[in-house]
This record gives structure tokens, C-alpha cells and sequence, in this order.
């Protein structure tokens, strides 16, 4: 182990040992309560604001593209949790639109199912960060609580591939995992496309390309969704400075991921809530948080699916930041987030076919 890893290891542990303090020491450490457009901050949070803010942490558009994928998936590891119990786990490729592309195959515990219903998972990252490995904790979580198998991708990154090659990798992948389904033991209709973040936003582009298919998604589960790469909403402006992702942040992810100009703005591959017309796609459970400058344009998403006729249930988290799936072993209102979300997904498999 180097010593650069040594000492991200004890930084993780500290913060884990400060972040599990009684609430009534977190409180009077973090401050007075910090509140957004009617919203409190969930103390933990606020306390964990301040010890990033104590220890330096450089934010992402000041760091490199290698650094901050480095410093993201340490993140994602330190304060994910313990690894949930899962049956199996196969790292394999498909064939992908530019040569073979990595995925992750999670298979839950004491299952009996014959073809299990499956959950295709884009990870989050603003389509420059981010990583099978990053997210292995939360996807072992989503597996062994919602008794579904999760299928991971590990879809190409900008600035190395920008737009639409996230996209297309997307669309590939689902495409195999119709076709291939019933051979992997999995359900070709009973798959979830899902992802958090610009993972959602793949996961909705998905939603929204195949729907005409023969094995269409059941359901989107999408988890603070990029659906409008304008930036341009209210909680860009009244969460876009001290909730962990920043303006300046977001502005670093499109620098990388699209070309200069307005044109790949407006195109609904890159920003969801632009498309024409969203008729006949998946229903779609759709979460979002409180401090998140993409608050409102996942909302957003939620009004126009059902203006088109499609079930869209949304709940907010008021009082989490973006990026609280990373947060569940050191959040308490991380995990319960995480436990609703599941509980939800668990539901609406439940009513297929009734």
C-alpha cells in the first residue's frame, strides 16, 4: 500500500469515527442550521461539509481528470458502507459500439427465482468520473436488498470519449441485455434501467430510446437525474455553492463531456428533459435531494413524464446533498434514503402483471 493510500485509509477512518458522533456533538460542531429554499440540512451533512472544508478538499474542477476519478472512487469506497452479502459477482464484456466493455454481474443471496428480475446500472460521475470499482458497494447494496441481480457498466468516459459515447455505450448495453437475458438466468422483462446522477440521465435517454422495443425497461429508477445540461434552474443557483457538487463543478463535467457550442445542449441524448415527446416510455421512480442544484430539473423530469401519460412517482430527500448514495455507511439519513429507494423498487416489481 503506498503511503498516498495509507493516508487517504486513516483520513477515511477519522471522518467515519467523527460522522458517527452522537447527534447532540455533531450539532453543536457542525453550527447553526444551514437552510435552502425552506429545507434544513441534515446535520451529519453539515458536519461532514465542515470536516472536507477542515481538511482541504480540493473540489473537482480545480483537480485533474485522473485525480479526481482517483479521489471520487476512494470516496465511494471509504464511506460506502460495509459490503452487503451477495451470492456471486462476474466481471465479463459485451461487445460494445467501439470494442468490448466491461460489466459487472451481481446475483442476490438465497434466491429461487428462475430468471431474476434485473437492475441495469449506469454509475454517476458527470460522464468524466466514476467506475465498476467506485461503485461496487452501492450496487452489492441495491443487489442483496432488493433480491434483484445488478448488472454495472462501465461505460466510456469524457474527456477521452466525449458525447454521445456514454450514450451509445448505454443504449448497447441494454440492447445486449434484452437479447442475452434469458441465457444469464435474467428476466428480459422485468429489467430496471437506473443510474444516479449523469447515470440517471443515461438511464432516462435509455427509457426513452428503446421504449419501442421488444423488451422495453418495466421501470426507470433514476437517483438525482442530469436531465438539463442548460444549468439553468433555481437550485442550480440556491444550492450551487457549499452542498459538495458546485457550479463551477458542473461546468467542469460539460467542459469534458460535449463539444463547445449550444447544440448538444438542446440534444435530448445529452439533456432528457428536452425531448419532444416521452410518451410510451417506463414508468419511473424518480429521487432527488433537497441541497442538489439538480433538484429541480429531476422534478422537472417527473412533471413531464406524467403530462405524457407515463406513471412518474417523485420523492425528494429534503435534507441531502448530491451524491448521498456514496454516504450510506456514514450518513444515517443516507441509509434510510437508501432503504426507501429500494422499498420503492421492490414495489413496483411487485405490481408487474397484477
Amino acid at each position: 500500500m503506498s503511503m498516498k493510500e495509507i493516508a487517504r485509509e486513516l483520513q477515511g477512518k477519522v471522518a467515519n469515527l467523527a460522522l458517527r458522533m452522537p447527534i447532540s456533538w455533531v450539532n453543536i460542531l457542525a453550527g447553526p442550521p444551514v437552510g435552502v429554499d425552506g429545507r434544513t440540512l441534515d446535520g451529519r451533512i453539515q458536519w461532514f461539509l465542515k470536516l472536507l472544508a477542515y481538511g482541504g478538499q480540493p473540489a473537482v474542477h480545480t483537480m485533474s481528470v485522473a485525480d479526481a476519478r482517483e479521489d471520487f472512487d476512494a470516496f465511494m469506497q471509504l464511506l460506502g458502507g460495509k459490503p452487503a452479502p451477495v451470492s456471486s459477482i462476474l466481471d465479463r464484456t459485451l461487445p460494445g459500439p467501439a470494442g468490448p466493455m466491461r460489466i459487472r454481474i451481481y446475483r442476490p443471496a438465497d434466491s429461487v427465482a428462475r430468471l431474476l428480475p434485473t437492475i441495469l446500472y449506469f454509475h454517476g460521475g458527470g460522464w468524466v468520473i466514476g467506475s465498476l470499482e467506485g461503485y461496487d458497494l452501492a450496487c452489492r447494496y441495491f443487489c442483496a436488498r432488493s433480491g434483484c441481480a445488478v448488472v454495472s457498466v462501465d461505460y466510456r468516459l469524457a474527456p477521452e470519449h466525449k458525447f454521445p459515447a456514454a450514450v451509445d455505450d448505454a443504449v448497447a448495453s441494454y440492447r445486449w441485455l434484452a437479447g442475452e437475458a434469458v441465457s444469464l438466468g435474467l428476466d428480459h422483462d422485468r429489467i430496471v434501467v437506473a443510474g444516479d446522477s449523469a447515470g440517471g440521465a443515461l438511464a432516462a435517454v435509455v427509457a426513452q430510446t428503446v421504449r419501442h422495443e421488444p423488451h422495453p425497461p418495466c421501470l426507470q429508477w433514476l437517483i438525482y437525474p442530469a436531465t438539463d445540461m442548460a444549468g439553468d434552474t433555481a437550485s442550480h443557483k440556491s444550492c450551487g455553492e457549499g452542498f459538495l457538487l458546485t457550479q463551477a463543478d458542473m461546468a467542469w463535467f460539460r467542459m469534458h463531456y460535449l463539444s463547445p457550442g449550444a447544440a448538444e445542449v438542446d440534444d435530448p441524448r445529452a439533456s432528457p428533459l428536452r425531448s419532444p415527446d416521452l410518451s410510451g416510455v417506463a414508468p419511473a421512480l424518480i429521487f432527488t435531494a433537497g441541497f442538489d442544484p439538480l433538484r429541480d430539473e429531476g422534478q422537472a423530469y417527473a412533471g413531464r413524464l406524467q403530462a405524457a401519460g407515463v406513471k412518474a412517482i417523485h420523492r425528494e430527500f429534503e435534507t441531502l446533498i448530491h451524491g448521498f448514495i456514496g454516504m450510506r455507511g456514514a450518513v444515517h439519513a443516507a441509509a434510510r434514503a437508501m432503504d426507501d429507494m429500494v422499498a420503492g423498487v421492490r414495489h413496483e416489481l411487485a405490481q408487474l402483471g397484477r
